[in-house]
């Protein structure tokens, strides 16, 4: 059975936590990706997500300039062990209503599992494979 780790993307994309919300999202746009972890005294202290820059920030009519992600992340990151089914992936993100998962193993951070990825490994699983008689 497939797990988490076999669908992970492995590269940890992080920022500073005084990273400014409008450099956050230019990262973002820049990688094409929907979350950045948020990095404190080398340890990874929280995620930062589209989510979070349109509701904490947009939505509230902040300096995006000015505000950081420390001030919009969420903490603690949610997380899933590697070892994991795809599936208890897609039901944690579901009960949490999130959309990224931080994966660990043996307790430290190796990767993210995104709603994105989900999609892409359902689909692939329940494509009708098709065959010649």
């Amino acid at each position: 059975m497939p797990t988490v780790a076999d669908w992970m993307r492995k590269e940890i994309k992080k920022v500073p936590h005084s990273t400014t919300v409008k450099a956050v999202a230019a990262k973002m746009k820049s990688e094409k990706i929907g979350s950045l972890f948020v990095e404190k005294k080398k340890e990874l202290v929280g995620i930062v997500t589209e989510t979070d820059v349109v509701r904490k920030a947009v939505a509230t009519g902040a300096n995006l300039g000015k505000v950081t992600a420390e001030k919009i992340m969420t903490t603690p990151i949610r997380t899933i062990e590697a070892y994991q089914s795809m599936q208890d992936a897609h039901d944690l993100m579901g009960d949490l209503s999130i959309r990224h998962l931080g994966v660990t193993q043996g307790g430290k951070i190796v990767g993210i599992i995104s709603v994105r990825d989900l999609l892409v490994y359902f689909k692939r699983v329940s494509e009708p494979k098709i065959t010649q008689d």
